[in-house]
């Protein structure tokens, strides 16, 4: 199962909503079910080194299915995911890549933002996936 155009752009729509709301700039990524990169926003004003942020933020959440905040706890030194962000070509470990799913639960992808605190890059993103 994957994410649609229409449903990306209505996670953009609302990420972008909220960042407006905290007075944030964001960039905001989609990726599919497969982490293949379907939709991408960066708002006027944003840091373009960002824009790759937020895709392997995207991409790191959907990889391993779970928010990027999780996987950064388990990658502490002792842990169990130690170093796990040299891997795959680079993980985001820090907050700001959110899964994406359907109506009966279904990952169908994942939203990854950065651009301000990681906080505010969590809120962004959660406020995307509240749109489906």
């Amino acid at each position: 199962m994957n994410i649609t155009l229409e449903q990306a752009e209505k996670v953009i729509a609302a990420a972008k909503k909220k960042a407006v709301d905290i007075d944030t700039k964001m960039n905001i990524c989609i990726v599919d079910g497969g982490a293949n990169q379907v939709a991408f926003a960066r708002m006027d004003g944003a840091w373009l080194g960002s824009a790759d942020i937020a895709l392997k933020k995207a991409k790191t959440a959907r990889f391993f299915d779970m928010p990027t905040g999780e996987i950064g706890k388990l990658s502490q030194p002792g842990e169990s995911l130690y170093n796990i962000e040299h891997s795959n070509g680079g993980l985001i470990s820090f907050p700001g890549g959110v899964l994406l799913k359907n109506k009966k639960g279904d990952i169908i992808g994942a939203v990854g933002v950065s651009g301000s605190s990681v906080e505010n890059d969590h809120t962004v993103a959660s406020a995307g996936a509240d749109a489906l």
